[in-house]
């Protein structure tokens, strides 16, 4: 019988919201035998605005503690060690109940999503604009579908990439080469994005 990741998924989005948490990515791999459920979690957007509030004030409680530093508070996902426990266990025991997994035993993994998260939401992009990203199209722009740079904008559906913001390498550097020295940015269609991830900036 099949995993139905997005029934998974589902219940992993109401477990999270009763704990002010948010899905980012759910992950199912492996094969028979050994075979791992991955859900990345992050604090959902009001208790974000209260960390960034928190931090701001200059106050150093215990919810800021274990976060990186140097990292804009309202850029981190804001979970604790003691959030994925929490989550992993009521995920955990509605999971088994509902036999969303059948078969063989499986491995569940919880944890935040890294400072070099996955982007795939429109509100993702319009929320992480400023920051480094790199991406992959499904078709090339500029003959290149590989690129990094600081993500200027998000608006209309369309990506802003200021590629000047970092040193292009390989084929996306023979093409910012090959254009005019002003052209210091590229636009991207969203719905030619196949996958962009954050690049981490300590």
């Amino acid at each position: 019988m099949a995993v139905q990741v997005d029934q998974i998924r589902a219940l992993a989005e109401r477990i999270a919201a009763s704990h002010h948490l948010e899905v980012v990515e759910v992950e199912f791999s492996g094969g028979t035998k050994f075979r791992t459920l991955r859900i990345f979690i992050e604090k959902d957007a009001e208790a974000r605005a209260k960390l960034a509030e928190i931090a701001a004030s200059g106050e150093a409680p215990e919810e800021l503690a274990s976060l990186p530093s140097g990292v804009p508070v309202e850029r981190l996902s804001g979970v604790t060690h003691e959030d994925c426990e929490v989550f992993a266990r009521d995920f955990g025991t509605v999971l088994d109940v509902e036999d969303l997994i059948p078969g063989a035993e499986y491995t569940l993994e919880v944890s935040s999503p890294g400072l070099e998260r996955k982007l795939s939401k429109p509100e993702e992009f319009a929320r992480f604009c400023g920051s480094l990203i790199k991406l992959q199209t499904f078709t090339a722009v500029n003959s290149n579908r590989h690129w990094l740079g600081r993500l200027t904008s998000f608006k209309d559906g369309e990506l802003t990439i200021d590629l000047s913001a970092v040193k292009q390498k390989g084929k996306a550097k023979k093409a910012a080469a090959s254009k005019a020295a002003e052209e210091q940015t590229v636009t991207i269609a969203f719905a030619n994005v196949e996958k962009a991830n954050l690049v981490a900036e300590i």
